[in-house]
């Protein structure tokens, strides 16, 4: 009977968790309804988020579209097409690897600092008492936290998508000889505003994901320090998985929808 009633527990506490999240989204948007934004809060997470986590990002974009246009071209030489790195490596930065990148990074080093500072703020009772001096937690901690995000990833992406197309300049002219003009040419030609619009949005649905799944940890921390060291590692964690299933979904929505939107 254990092995029978283990699926349903844990069909039924994910559904738990999906209806807590939902819940705090709610809260959120009520929040946001509000008119109280505390736009200094959010200039401190804008700090705290975007300008804090750009060394990561560049280091991860410029690496990336390194390595990326190293194995591209080595392989696209054996079929004579290797003109064709540049336009390989921008439009899979922009679509894929400096959104997926750029969030997975950006999770582990925001998403565990907000489960961090609202989980101990939980457990040593500090959330209690907003709510006693009649402070919205969720207005005060996750919607300056939800503001900042939505302005900075997309800002970030687009750091690790220019340091990643920099960076494969250097591999391709410096290292293997191509002529610059013939490398930005074939680029350019093969990249549109529709792949940079591609990751902006999943830069978007990205800080959306990180900020609740995070904050919601934060929020549900209890029993002291060691929960606060369990919801920091689960929102890291989930904060990933959601990403990566979630840019599975978006990249076969926004790829039938892009060609409309190129064609207007």
């Amino acid at each position: 009977m254990d092995y029978l009633r283990l699926p349903g527990r844990l069909f039924l506490d994910f559904l738990t968790y999906l209806g807590q999240l939902a819940a705090l989204m709610g809260d959120l948007f009520y929040a946001i309804r509000s008119g109280l934004w505390r736009l200094g809060l959010v200039a401190r997470q804008i700090v705290a988020i975007g300008y804090g986590s750009q060394a990561v990002v560049i280091v991860t974009g410029a690496f990336t579209g390194a390595v990326f246009t190293f194995q591209s071209y080595a392989k696209f030489k054996d079929f004579g097409v290797e003109t064709s790195v540049g336009a390989v490596v921008a439009i899979a930065l922009c679509r894929e690897l400096g959104p997926v990148l750029a969030g997975l990074m950006v999770a582990g080093r925001v998403g565990a600092s907000m489960a961090a500072d609202i989980g101990t703020m939980k457990v040593t009772e500090q959330i209690d008492a907003l709510r006693v001096m009649g402070v919205d937690p969720v207005n005060y901690l996750v919607l300056p936290r939800f503001f900042a995000m939505m302005i900075s990833m997309p800002l970030l992406i687009a750091e690790s998508i220019t340091f990643g197309m920099a960076a494969s300049h250097f591999v391709t002219v410096y290292g293997y000889g191509v002529p610059a003009p013939w490398f930005w040419t074939h680029t350019v030609e093969h990249t549109g505003l529709v792949d940079l619009w591609i990751g902006m949005v999943k830069g978007f649905v990205f800080g959306i994901v990180i900020t609740i799944i995070s904050t919601h940890q934060g929020l549900a921390a209890q029993d002291g320090a060691v929960g606060v060291g369990i919801g920091t590692t689960r929102a890291v964690v989930n904060s990933s998985l959601v990403i990566l299933i979630f840019n599975f979904f978006l990249s076969i929505a926004l790829n039938y929808i892009s060609p409309m939107s190129a064609s207007v």
